[in-house]
């Protein structure tokens, strides 16, 4: 686990401990919150997983959802959380549940659970993904990274080399260079990832049809009481990576093409990645144009009235796999975490 993850993780302990969440929450909590989840499925164990913060086990889930209740907060659809922005602090408190992605085990394990707590959800579909065209690239490198005993990479120009002998080493590979690709352009991470993917004979065809629906088994879970499908673009892209063009191809014909395929319309976007180098004042112009009705980020905290005024511009918060407990739920339904995150601010939109 990341030095930043494993902040976090006792940041949100002390608050569990120290009774924060109970004594700051009424001047932490917003009106909602959107939860944001990737995988839902039993552990498997493995020494190295460094995409484990994208799982999390029906059983934690189970808990997250019982703890959504006790806490007071209401189950809501994305169709309704622009109303219930603009009823401000008006009532329960309420919780959105999405899935980015497209995954098979959001049927097969968060579907049963979430349909005994009578929690609807949204799954932000990936058209590549369904249609295979796209790469989950960071599944690429780890699967990569898991095969090799040993890395060497020239980018831009730099020969660099990591031993990958053992889970640490391989941990420690990941890491650094994970984070150099993100913080450069997109084009170059891929192309590293793919010479590197093409190294140790990772087929991410494969790891697609693996991991993620069709476009039968998306519109079959369309048609399913309590699901709304929403748009997550065509490739997967940090949209503000790219031009104006390709961004705004990337967020309209995703939606186009998505009501094709269910036969219904689209009104929700997820942006991938979702941070401020991934989407920012441009990325919600153009899908306030594009006609959805909300869009969400992976900046994380609660929603407010305030939020009325930037829908395509909404936090969420991170239920994941470095914190499964029930304590950091508890923290993060409070909202202290993100009044110290977000210095007292309510909203996050440039």
């Amino acid at each position: 686990m990341s030095v930043r993850r494993t902040l976090f993780r006792w940041g949100l302990a002390a608050i569990h401990r120290s009774r924060a969440d109970r004594w700051l929450a009424p001047a932490a909590r917003g009106c909602g919150v959107i939860l944001m989840l990737h995988h839902v499925r039993p552990w498997r164990p493995r020494g190295f997983a460094p995409n484990r913060i994208l799982e999390i086990t029906p059983e934690f889930l189970d808990s997250v959802l019982r703890c959504v209740a006790e806490e007071g907060f209401e189950f809501v659809a994305m169709d309704e959380v622009p109303e219930r922005l603009r009823r401000g602090k008006q009532g329960r408190p309420f919780v959105a549940v999405t899935f980015d992605d497209g995954y098979r085990d959001n049927v097969l394990y968060a579907a049963p659970v979430l349909d005994r707590h009578g929690a609807p959800w949204t799954m932000f579909v990936t058209t590549g993904f369904a249609e295979r065209t796209a790469s989950l690239w960071w599944l690429e490198l780890e699967e990569a990274i898991r095969r090799l005993d040993h890395v060497a990479l020239t980018i831009d120009g730099t020969r660099r080399c990591w031993p990958c002998r053992n889970d640490g080493e391989k941990s420690a590979a990941f890491d650094e260079i994970y984070w150099d690709l993100r913080a450069g352009r997109e084009e170059r991470l891929r192309e590293v990832v793919g010479i590197l993917a093409a190294q140790a004979s990772v087929e991410g065809r494969a790891l697609v049809e693996h991991l993620c629906l069709d476009w039968q088994g998306i519109a079959e879970l369309a048609r399913h009481r309590g699901v709304t499908i929403g748009a997550h673009t065509l490739t997967h892209p940090m949209l503000a990576k790219h031009s104006e063009a390709v961004a705004r191809s990337e967020i309209v014909e995703a939606k186009s093409l998505i009501e094709a395929r269910i036969g219904r319309s689209v009104r929700h976007l997820a942006y991938p990645v979702g941070d401020r180098g991934a989407a920012g004042p441009r990325e919600f112009t153009l899908a306030r144009e594009a006609g959805y009705a909300t869009a969400v980020t992976t900046r994380p905290g609660h929603l407010f009235p305030e939020h009325d005024a930037h829908l395509t511009a909404l936090p969420r918060v991170s239920i994941n796999g470095a914190f499964q407990t029930k304590g950091a739920v508890r923290a993060l339904l409070s909202g202290v975490p993100f009044l110290l995150w977000n210095r007292a601010r309510r909203t996050s939109v440039t």
